[in-house]
């Protein structure tokens, strides 16, 4: 599916992190938000991204995700420094 015309995986990688939000799938979430950066997101839209997931999937859904997403960004830190 990645590699179908039509959407850039970069657009692909943010639609995960809210299906992903909505189906409570911590694990792959942080596979996919971990992607998602690859994949050529910057920081603020994965954590807009999050943020959008509140409205539509409630608060402690969306809380949980950024919990997942600092997990994801101080380890990218972390590797970095």
């Amino acid at each position: 599916i990645w590699a179908r015309p039509g959407l850039e995986r970069k657009s692909r990688s943010l639609i995960n992190i809210g299906m992903l939000t909505a189906l409570n799938r911590p694990q792959e979430l942080r596979v996919h938000i971990k992607g998602a950066l690859n994949n050529g997101c910057s920081r603020e839209e994965i954590v807009e991204t999050a943020l959008q997931t509140a409205a539509y999937c409630g608060m402690p859904a969306a809380l949980d995700t950024m919990r997942h997403v600092k997990h994801v960004f101080d380890e990218v830190d972390a590797a970095t420094d």
